[in-house]
């Protein structure tokens, strides 16, 4: 099977298995994707959208959590992983977007990766999320899944990440995203994926190689 071959077996899978997937962070504008993209790294989902309703009460948006002092942030997020180090983020953050951005969150991966705590990946988040542009965030999942069934030969998340870009459909970017975080966070699990049940394992390099041949 070519490379190109199994980009096209995977994307028709998840087409139909996944035709709207989006990310499981809870949100109703930019400014709540933003602030729980970066409460989300290295935490889980449910654990931030357990712990935003209270912060996004507290500070609805840039300008509030901009006057906000770090001690307040940090006893509203402690549950969450580096609590302290976010918190300094998310202020900063908030105090960059009012006074360089007017106020308004920029919608360019350049842009966003000027503001505290925002790197490429939480970057490609936000606007491929939120403005379907054709970024694509890899994160362990997405690293492990595209290397595992093949998609992609990559020691970095950057080389992962233009493969990925490379061969799918510019259209689809957006998507592929959370088809691959979605299928490592459920299916291609980092201790034992789950190839009994997994409909891509015929296309899998990993599976051929150590359950096939097991």
């Amino acid at each position: 099977m070519t490379l190109k071959e199994k980009y096209r077996f995977v994307i028709a899978y998840f087409l139909k298995k996944s035709p709207e997937a989006t990310t499981e962070l809870l949100f109703d504008n930019p400014y709540q994707l933003l602030v729980a993209v970066i409460l989300s790294a290295q935490c889980t989902d449910k654990r931030v959208n357990l712990t935003t309703p209270a912060l996004f009460d507290a500070y609805p948006d840039f300008e509030s959590l901009s006057t906000a002092s770090q001690e307040n942030v940090f006893s509203l997020i402690k549950s969450i992983s580096y609590p302290k180090s976010k918190a300094k983020h998310l202020v900063g953050m908030a105090q960059m977007v009012v006074q360089d951005f007017g106020g308004k969150l920029p919608m360019t991966v350049q842009e966003l990766m000027k503001l505290p705590g925002v790197g490429r990946k939480t970057a490609n988040v936000i606007t491929s999320v939120l403005d379907n542009q054709p970024n694509m965030a890899v994160d362990t999942h997405v690293f492990r899944v595209a290397n595992r069934i093949g998609l992609v030969k990559a020691k970095t998340p950057l080389e992962a990440e233009k493969q990925l870009v490379k061969n799918i459909p510019k259209d689809l970017i957006h998507l592929a995203h959370h088809w691959l975080i979605l299928h490592g966070r459920y299916i291609c699990v980092a201790r034992k994926p789950k190839c009994e049940v997994c409909g891509l394992s015929e296309v899998c390099n990993y599976y051929r190689k150590n359950i096939l041949k097991s």
